[in-house]
């Protein structure tokens, strides 16, 4: 019960009351166009501001970061956090690099990235025609300087004067960006990092390590990389190493920086915001950071960013996001069979639902040369029918096949079947690629004509061999699907069963351990080459993709069951397409058309069915802006520093 206010105070409150209106009355007289000659003026009386209480996005993850340390491992988790604590040093848009902390994007027409011809000799690091490493000698295959394809190719005879091409690349920082603790960003904290990656104790990729020349700073904002001779990549932002605080980490070595809990858990940067606190198994707190470079822009909106662990229960986190807990859910792969109940909660206005098809893209390889056949076909030894050596026994599988099914009922129309291997979001996506659509009854036309026949005129029976080339007569059409224990693969898979058994296929369906699926060879089945057909993955942001399927990248056992051509598909068109596309230069008038080439190559000769692109969703609360889901982001909050809700949104 609230205590009763005495009555003298209260007559005292309501006196006080009482003046104070009337000496507003007065002031109001006092400033009016009646104000007499002489009298004092009293100065209008402005009201205090209101004070803006802080605001806090909170972000929630499907799973806790093990390490916020660049070298120390890599996850979606990992990045979401670090792109708050750096930015950039550029953001990949659609496939393009942007510069962030950059002055620009190098390319060889304003003069930063070069090719500039060196002589080279015997014991000389190079890299030869296939991408490989080697030490010059006497028969390595080299492209001179000048050349890029296989027609003007040299095998170096040990003696003869070469000259090859050596790739530039100059970097230059924005002035002026400082780490969160206040010291100057510079040239040598790239450095720095260069030579922590390359360090043997740091468990990184080594591929641009090894084909690094040197890396140096020319002064205190400039860096240059030089490649080894013979080296020339597409994606000159790869060789611009992000930067780590020399002064704060350079006295420990790369072993001890992977342990170093401050680096670990509270690494320094020079983004938007720094880490206050990490509470294990519950969130990490950051708060805005005061020397970011673009606070002079109003940025970052938020002054503190919440990251927590909701764990991987897709439906858990969509809870959360409708009751408030968070403002923006990562993306999560079990949202695709809560696609239906995200796309309706859209419709009602509680969520905003981001989809993004790729770069992912699901495939059916097609086993075209099995491991036996590497020291000769031979059906009577026991090898396996060559089924898939006609290409149009290949197109009428993918004829027979109802795709577009699965994007309808998995799907729900927010994907789409492709005619190639690279997304819609990709710039070099190409629209007139031959498409091989569901008509089961040209795929059965194509089969009769190869010479797989439907003798009793049951469509339920397997189709038998008369007259197919390399394949002995009475041969079944039976094949066996490989494919790992997924959901989504298992549903894929009895699609396929289905509709080649339509077309007279019989095919029985394995579902494997991922492990032991793409378990080496020569035991695992996929990359021992001891399969009819393979249903996964493969990542269509790689740098060529038409290398997935070129005859040196076959495993087997003289490569020591290395390569991703799991399917022993060999196209002399192809290869040459693919090599002229990898050694292709983007600032090049051909470079699309290189590219091409390879994927129409590959569309026509079929040695793989692609399925489906992968979905990514993510969700925010309704009146969220400044997420955008790419495919080729590191990150859904590349652009974190703009990420505003409500009225900020219409700024």
């Amino acid at each position: 019960m609230f205590k009763r206010i005495p009555f003298l105070i209260m007559l005292l409150l309501i006196a006080g009351w009482l003046a104070a209106c009337q000496q507003a009355g007065q002031i109001s007289t006092l400033n009016s166009s009646t104000l007499t000659p002489g009298a004092p003026v009293v100065p209008t009386v402005e009201p205090s501001p209101t004070a803006v209480p802080p605001r806090t996005l909170t972000v929630c993850l499907s799973e806790e970061p093990q390490t916020l340390y660049l070298y120390g491992g890599s996850s979606r988790s990992m990045w979401n956090v670090l792109e708050a604590i750096y930015d950039g040093p550029y953001d990949t848009r659609g496939f393009s690099a942007q510069p962030v902390i950059l002055e620009k994007m190098p390319s060889l027409t304003d003069g930063d990235a070069r090719l500039r011809p060196v002589n080279v000799s015997a014991g000389d690091v190079v890299v030869d025609t296939a991408g490989q490493v080697v030490a010059l000698a006497k028969g390595v295959t080299v492209f001179p300087s000048g050349c890029r394809s296989g027609d003007c190719a040299v095998v170096w005879d040990g003696s003869s004067p070469l000259q090859m091409d050596q790739l530039e690349v100059t970097f230059r920082l924005k002035d002026g960006i400082q780490w969160s603790d206040g010291a100057p960003l510079t040239a040598e904290d790239s450095v720095f990092s260069y030579q922590v990656a390359a360090d043997p104790a740091s468990p990184t990729s080594k591929g641009v390590i090894d084909r690094t020349a040197s890396y140096t700073a020319i002064d205190s904002l400039t860096v240059q990389w030089v490649g080894v001779p013979g080296f020339v990549e597409q994606r000159y932002p790869t060789f611009f190493f992000l930067p780590l605080p020399k002064h704060a980490w350079g006295g420990l070595t790369a072993a001890q920086l992977l342990t170093d809990e401050t680096v670990r858990r509270q690494p320094l940067g020079w983004g938007p915001y720094v880490i206050d606190s990490w509470v294990p198994g519950e969130r990490i707190h950051l708060r805005k950071n005061p020397l970011y470079f673009r606070a002079g822009e109003g940025l970052p909106k938020f002054d503190y960013l919440d990251f927590t662990f909701n764990g991987n229960p897709a439906d858990s986190a969509l809870m959360a996001l409708v009751g408030g807990k968070c403002d923006v859910v990562d993306q999560n792969a079990g949202f695709l069979p809560l696609l239906e109940e995200l796309i309706n909660t859209q419709n009602n206005g509680r969520l905003k639902l981001y989809l993004q098809q790729g770069p992912e893209w699901e495939h059916l390889d097609f086993g075209i040369r099995p491991a036996s056949y590497d020291d000769g076909y031979n059906p009577a030894a026991g090898d396996r029918a060559d089924l898939f050596g006609d290409v149009r026994t290949r197109q009428a599988f993918a004829r027979c096949i109802d795709r577009n099914r699965l994007i309808q009922e998995v799907f729900k129309n927010r994907s789409a079947v492709p005619a190639g291997y690279l997304s819609p979001t990709h710039p070099l996506y190409q629209t007139d690629l031959p498409a091989y659509t569901y008509d089961p009854a040209a795929g059965a036309r194509l089969l009769d004509e190869v010479g797989w026949k439907d003798l009793d005129g049951d469509p339920s029976t397997p189709r038998v061999a008369v007259g197919v080339p390399n394949v002995p007569d009475g041969t079944l059409l039976s094949v066996r699907l490989f494919t790992t224990q997924a959901e989504l693969r298992r549903q894929a898979a009895l699609l396929v069963q289905a509709g080649l058994k339509e077309c007279g296929v019989e095919t029985s369906i394995s579902l494997l351990d991922p492990g032991e699926l793409f378990a080496p060879g020569p035991d695992g089945p996929l990359f021992g080459r001891n399969f009819d057909l393979a249903l996964f993955t493969w990542d269509g942001a790689a740098r060529v993709p038409c290398q997935l399927y070129t005859s040196d990248q076959i495993p087997a056992s003289g490569n020591r069951w290395i390569g991703a051509n799991i399917t022993g598909f060999t196209d002399e068109r192809f290869d040459a397409a693919c090599q002229a596309a990898y050694w292709a230069l983007p600032d090049q008038s051909d470079y699309a058309a290189q590219f091409q080439a390879a994927e129409r190559l590959f569309a026509e000769q079929l040695p793989s069915i692609p399925l489906y692109y992968g979905l990514r969703i993510a969700i925010s609360r309704p009146d969220l802006c400044g997420v955008e889901l790419d495919p080729t982001a590191r990150s859904l909050l590349s652009g974190i520093e703009t990420v505003d809700v409500g009225e900020g949104c219409q700024k």
